[in-house]
């Protein structure tokens, strides 16, 4: 990942809205959610929402496809690995010992790089 790809991604999550939203598409896993339905748990507007989505999609966090006639919208799992591993190269200068365990707690809860989605 270059810096200006990182930056977008940043910036994407520097905001509210669009961090909860992505918070919430972390924890529901690959299948995801549909629009309406991410509208309803954090009480956005649906316009207001499609907006923050189409963000965090352009930013490669977020992931949709269409089922019948609902959008789902999905966390990007791979764009997320991307960035963290962006913000933790080099680290600390060759002493990498000062990160061990950083993501130790997540790797549980993370599905693997290849899993595939089906709803």
């Amino acid at each position: 990942m270059d810096t200006q790809t990182a930056s977008q991604a940043l910036s994407a999550l520097a905001q509210e809205t669009r961090l909860e939203v992505f918070r919430t598409l972390v924890q529901e896993g690959p299948s995801g959610l549909p629009a309406g339905q991410i509208a309803v748990r954090l009480g956005v507007l649906p316009a207001t929402l499609s907006f923050h989505l189409s963000q965090l999609e352009r930013a490669g966090l977020l992931h949709s496809r269409r089922q019948s006639r609902q959008i789902y919208y999905a966390a990007d799992y791979e764009g997320m690995r991307r960035l963290l591993a962006f913000l933790t190269e080099d680290c600390c200068r060759g002493r990498p010992e000062i990160c061990a365990g950083l993501f130790d707690e997540l790797e549980p809860t993370c599905p693997p790089p290849s899993e595939e989605v089906t709803p």
